[in-house]
């Protein structure tokens, strides 16, 4: 039996970097977590020991820095594609880069002063290798609730079955979803990354807001089928959706009703459903993404 080696690959994790343009009075602040991912031709360090193809890790996180100096920080999928672009054409053993970005919004209070939003986080991945390059943006932790228009029934009831079926019901989640673009520019006709990331999470909100949901698996399609509807330019959606349960709290030991007014907000356990929707003559996808 021989032993080889398999698929592998280096970088640097969450490499942090907040970036201020001090341009006039009235600064603009970008706050990023960067991950940078390369394979190629790096057998000897794993074989031999040999690194003589290997960039350190600590050299990618100087990168990050020095370029968000060197040309700033605007659209987070083009500062990942600079970045990635840049490991591949830079390093002969580098045949794939992947860049991974958070971006974690600030509410402007003044021409200087700013405090962190509490709402969601915006996501950029980048590949670039031999085959082309692949962009998909995303977002995490987008909180939404419809206080009706939800139901549950119909569902398998086994004999470990205590959950009982309701017509009306609370449906919250928090949206982790992740696109794929067509190409590596935003869409035509919109305003660039920005309006693109703007147009998705539009049609995001729409479908969950708009969908008599008998399901959240129902509404799950909804809302990707909404953003391949509305943005031409995307390809593919996936979409985690954490059922955020809301229990109807029972009041009679207190002489009270509860006509579906007061619940309580469980954290877990929780439903998790996921799911893609994509269009069927998309190209294939570069890997997991």
């Amino acid at each position: 039996m021989g032993i080889v080696l398999g698929a592998n690959q280096y970088g640097k994790a969450e490499t942090r970097v907040v970036r201020v343009v001090r341009d006039g009075p009235r600064h603009e602040l970008r706050d990023l977590n960067v991950s940078t991912c390369l394979a190629g031709d790096l057998a000897a360090t794993h074989l031999t020991g040999d690194n003589a193809n290997v960039l350190p890790t600590d050299s990618q996180k100087n990168t990050v820095y020095a370029f968000a100096r060197r040309h700033g920080v605007d659209q987070i999928e083009d500062f990942g594609l600079l970045l990635a672009r840049h490991f591949v054409t830079s390093q002969p053993a580098i045949t794939r880069a992947r860049v991974d970005i958070e971006e974690y919004a600030w509410q402007r209070l003044g021409p200087h002063s700013f405090q962190r939003a509490g709402g969601e986080v915006r996501t950029a991945s980048v590949t670039v290798d031999g085959d082309g390059t692949q962009v998909v943006s995303g977002l995490t932790g987008l909180v939404l609730l419809n206080s009706t228009d939800s139901e549950f029934a119909g569902f398998v009831q086994d004999p470990y079955t205590t959950l009982p079926p309701t017509k009306d019901r609370i449906l919250a989640t928090a949206v982790n979803a992740r696109w794929r673009h067509a190409g590596d520019r935003a869409a035509d006709g919109t305003g660039g990354w920005a309006d693109s990331y703007a147009g998705v999470r539009a049609a995001l909100v729409a479908g969950f807001v708009e969908t008599y949901s008998l399901a959240l698996q129902q509404t799950l399609y909804a809302m990707g089928e909404r953003v391949l509807r509305e943005c031409p330019g995307i390809v593919e959606v996936r979409l985690s959706l954490p059922n955020k349960h809301h229990l109807p709290v029972d009041l009679a030991p207190f002489g009270l009703d509860n006509p579906g007014e007061v619940f309580v907000a469980t954290d877990r356990p929780y439903g998790l459903i996921e799911g893609t929707v994509r269009r069927d003559d998309a190209p294939a996808a570069d890997g997991a993404w």
